[in-house]
């Protein structure tokens, strides 16, 4: 896959993110991808890193981004994604004025439903079942018919049965989590 990617890093950023940098490349067959670069300066590391591949990598659904594979070559973490036209979610509601997606209601609550699906979807029908744990606006990217697709499975755990709700350790976006689950 690396020797397949051929990523324009300085002309093509389009996003940046706790992970890295997210740049628009192209594979050897003309597929446009996103390329997801771990900084050295990441607040997630090669645990998430390895997590997002292990999790996601056997899953499909219309509302997951579809990871086509991933790079390591010495000290540099690469992710290669479906690339996704209309960016993210919270680049359509608050951007800075660089969107000029208008969302009608019906178009939100597409999106509104195409969220949940993903979400059910990871919840109760895949296998194995995930908890997500870091659902923003940031995380939901729209495709070129502004169909919803969840990302960024850094944080995402195995849903155990029996441990719905407990963990050691409190992980997601403060603002973007129930408080009770943070205290």
């Amino acid at each position: 896959m690396c020797s397949d990617l051929r990523p324009y890093y300085n002309s093509n950023k389009i996003g940046e993110g706790g992970f890295g940098s997210v740049y628009k490349g192209q594979l050897s067959d003309r597929t446009v991808v996103a390329v997801k670069q771990l900084s050295s300066k990441s607040r997630q590391g090669n645990r998430e890193f390895v997590n997002e591949i292990g999790l996601i990598s056997g899953l499909q659904h219309p509302n997951l981004v579809k990871l086509f594979g991933c790079c390591v070559e010495g000290n540099q973490l690469l992710l290669v994604y479906e690339y996704m036209e209309n960016n993210c979610l919270a680049h359509t509601l608050f951007g800075s004025g660089a969107s000029t997606l208008k969302l009608d209601w019906a178009t939100r609550q597409k999106i509104c439903v195409g969220i949940a699906r993903g979400l059910a979807f990871l919840h109760e029908e895949s296998t194995p079942r995930i908890v997500h744990r870091d659902i923003k606006a940031t995380n939901v990217l729209l495709d070129w018919e502004l169909n919803a697709k969840i990302s960024d499975f850094g944080l995402a755990k195995l849903k155990e049965e029996e441990n719905t709700h407990i963990s050691t350790r409190v992980v997601g976006t403060i603002g973007y989590m129930a408080p009770e689950y943070a205290l």
